[in-house]
């Protein structure tokens, strides 16, 4: 037992002295092993840690997978906007872009992977399903408060004007309130839709557009010098309207006061229009201007606003930068006249400058289209969000709509007009100097070309006549030219292609009148002081003709490179336009003079001796007496 005992008792004893020398005693363990530790701790914890938020992650999208609502697969429309015009780099980011090709290879691999794996259910087709009207398809291409040029004239403003009561008509009930112009140039367009007029509502018929025989209420109004209402109250059955139209009596009066007619229309049928709870619309049918817009047209704006009523208008398009135009108006059955139509202008004031082209035919200008129609009417239209439709072009060039989209008209009251121009002194020059050169007291002449000469006294008389006029011309075209100059440092500041495209084409012309001008003077004052003798005897007059050689000052040459470049670069920035048409014609002849010998019918005098002619003069005495009928001055034109 003593032994048993003692054993004990010296083991534990030895496990107890031995315990102080553990090799975990930091202060034997070298700085270098601890620091190793404790870094392999730490990253041992960040491995830990980055594999939860990585499992969290996966997770996480997972989830929002199980979640997704079906209209999140959705295309958006914008982005087949863009389809066809570039490529698909042009979607992309920049970060996109850089983003590695391992990314694409994954997203195809998934891609495929779901279409594996996820099974699309069938697309469900209800064979019942109802189909859009016509009607409603054609709302789709919206062009309310704009101008529109559609196919065949006067039927297919018709046939439009049929889709647009239709569409209308839907919505509620609709009072249509026709407007006929009772001038005669606008009878055969009257007896054009009273012809239609019957199928114009067989057509609303087949459309559904009315519910019953009371949805759909039709009146026929008439202007001129005073208004006419055709039909006492609003028919339903347009049988008896039809017979109305075409018995509509003729006012040669020449005033035609539209936009007061449209006025005591909207004031006439208002009650009538809120007590069924009706749409409203007017369709104005006429092939001018107007001639009470100054001061009916801000009227006829409010009162159709205020009671919510379209108008809609089948017309002529305005000249470009023109208020009248002159027509031959057959006045009887074979008998024509020269008539004054007031198509224009499509702006509130005068933009264009008018000056005369020298040297070369101007007649392929006179009728050049604005591809708008007349401001006043046009405003009318794009205020109560109507439509104008041009049915007739001018005679002379016309231009493409998708050319032209971008230089409308401001369609503005006359006051913001007027407060526009006066903000900016490149407009107010520009319509000060096209307003003047309309002035009938400070008209610009067209030069004498021609000059007789079979005797040198004849000759040197003709020049002299010739050489008045241009005196006072070179000072009216200074004028001119000083003041479209103020305006040059207003011109960065002109956003509008329109007011730019004025701009520079008043000043460019300008300049090349006065070079043309100053060559002229110069060229008739040499003669006049050394007359030319002709090469051939038969020979007796001269004739001006346009020649590179601008034989004036170097100052007038400068002038004449100024105009060339300005004019150049209108055509460059505005091709296709009426502006860049007008300038390539002024850049057709050149600037300078030069003598052409010629042979005239000239009587001892030197006066040109005209042959008869006698189908024109019975030309002339029918045109006498057909006036004479209406009373009116063979002198003048025909004011229609």
């Amino acid at each position: 037992m003593s032994v048993v005992n003692s054993t004990r008792e010296v083991h534990v004893e030895e496990i107890v002295d031995v315990e102080p020398h553990n090799w975990l005693n930091l202060k034997e363990v070298p700085a270098w092993l601890i620091s190793l530790g404790v870094h392999l701790l730490i990253l041992f914890m960040l491995a830990s840690f980055t594999r939860i938020t990585l499992l969290d992650s996966e997770n996480a999208i997972i989830s929002s997978i199980e979640e997704l609502d079906d209209n999140s697969f959705k295309l958006d429309p914008t982005i087949q906007d863009v389809v066809g015009s570039a490529g698909d780099t042009a979607l992309m980011t920049q970060s996109m872009a850089a983003a590695p090709q391992t990314s694409v290879e994954q997203q195809q691999a998934m891609q495929e992977q779901l279409e594996t794996e996820i099974e699309a259910p069938e697309p469900i087709i209800d064979d019942l399903m109802t189909q859009p009207a016509k009607e409603e398809l054609m709302a789709a291409v919206e062009v309310s408060g704009e101008t529109d040029r559609p196919d065949g004239g006067v039927a297919g403003a018709i046939d439009r004007l049929t889709l647009e009561i239709a569409a209308a008509a839907k919505e509620k009930k609709l009072l249509v309130v026709w407007l006929f112009d009772v001038s005669p140039s606008v009878s055969k367009r009257r007896n054009e839709i009273a012809d239609r007029f019957e199928n114009v509502y067989k057509q609303l018929g087949l459309l559904d557009a009315a519910e019953d025989d009371s949805s759909l209420r039709t009146a026929v109004a008439a202007f001129g010098d005073t208004t006419q209402f055709i039909t006492k109250d609003p028919v339903s059955d347009v049988k008896e309207v039809v017979s109305q139209i075409r018995s509509i009596k003729e006012d040669t009066t020449g005033n035609e006061n539209v936009f007061s007619a449209v006025t005591q229309i909207a004031k006439r049928y208002r009650s009538y229009k809120k007590q069924g709870r009706r749409n409203m619309m007017v369709i104005v049918v006429t092939d001018e201007a107007g001639t009470d817009d100054k001061t009916n047209l801000e009227d006829a704006i409010s009162a159709t606003k205020r009671e919510g009523i379209k108008c809609y208008v089948v017309g002529n398009a305005a000249p470009f930068g023109q208020r009248e135009v002159t027509v031959n108006f057959e006045i009887e059955p074979g008998v024509f006249v020269p008539a004054v139509s007031e198509t224009g202008p499509e702006t509130v004031a005068a933009e264009r400058i008018k000056l005369p082209f020298w040297g070369q035919s101007s007649y392929d200008i006179k009728e050049i289209s604005s591809g708008y129609g007349p401001y006043a009417l046009t405003r009318l239209c794009a205020e109560t969000n109507g439509i104008y439709f041009i049915t007739e072009e001018t005679s002379g060039p016309k231009f493409e709509p998708a050319d032209m989209r971008a230089y409308h008209p401001d369609y503005i009251s006359i006051r913001d007009y007027e407060n526009s121009i006066n903000k900016n002194m490149a407009k107010r020059a520009l319509v000060m100097a096209a307003t003047a050169t309309r002035n009938s007291k400070r008209r610009i002449p067209t030069l004498t070309l021609e000059f007789p000469a079979n005797t040198d006294n004849a000759l040197r008389q003709a020049i002299t006549v010739a050489q008045k006029p241009v005196s006072e011309l070179d000072y009216g075209l200074n004028e001119l030219q000083v003041l479209l100059e103020q305006g040059l440092k207003d011109r960065p500041k002109i956003s509008e292609p329109r007011w730019r495209a004025n701009y520079d084409l008043a000043l460019g012309r300008v300049l090349a009148a006065r070079v043309r001008a100053f060559g002229y003077n110069t060229i008739l004052a040499d003669m006049k002081s050394s007359p030319k003798t002709f090469e051939k005897k038969e020979n007796n007059a001269w004739r001006l003709v346009p020649a590179e050689d601008v034989r004036s000052s170097p100052t007038v040459r400068k002038l004449g490179k100024q105009a060339q470049e300005i004019l150049n670069g209108l055509i460059d920035e505005h091709p296709g336009t009426p502006w860049a048409y007008l300038a390539a014609k002024e850049l057709d002849k050149p600037l300078g003079w030069s003598w052409q010998e010629m042979k005239l019918n000239l009587d001892p005098q030197g006066n040109r001796v005209r042959k008869p002619n006698p189908r024109f003069e019975e030309e002339q005495r029918k045109r006498k007496e057909a006036l004479k009928k209406r009373g009116v001055n063979g002198n003048q034109p025909l004011k229609i």
